[in-house]
């Protein structure tokens, strides 16, 4: 079963890696390529379409095998807090890495209360 969750929670990072792409990769993108940056907006839409794409193939069998009610560890809450818990992560990666974002106290804090929901949701 806990198997289960590792591979759930596994899928969800990457999942997340494509969404943050998708989201916000464009605006990096711009400023890199000149080809990107002359793309009309339905151009963006569309390649960042094609992204979600790849996320989506890898959050549904995310949520599907990390599901109590198929056999995995976790209810339907507790897979959405994950899900925002890992979002954080990889956006701040991402933000730091692409756009030399300073990480400043203020997102810390708002980092450690991600971490008591994850705490609260998780006690029975």
């Amino acid at each position: 079963m806990w198997t289960q969750g590792i591979y759930s929670i596994g899928l969800l990072f990457v999942s997340n890696i494509f969404m943050t792409f998708a989201w916000y990769g464009h605006l990096k993108m711009r400023e890199e390529f000149s080809w990107f940056q002359a793309l009309p907006l339905i151009g963006v839409i569309a390649f960042s379409w094609g992204l979600a794409l790849f996320e989506y193939c890898f959050q549904v069998p995310a949520n599907r095998i990390g599901f109590r009610d198929n056999g995995g560890p976790f209810d339907i809450m507790q897979l959405k807090v994950i899900q925002e818990v890992i979002t954080l992560i990889v956006f701040t990666i991402f933000s730091v890495l692409a756009f030399k974002m300073e990480i400043k106290w203020n997102h810390i804090a708002a980092f450690m209360c991600l971490v008591l929901a994850v705490y609260f949701v998780f006690k029975k």
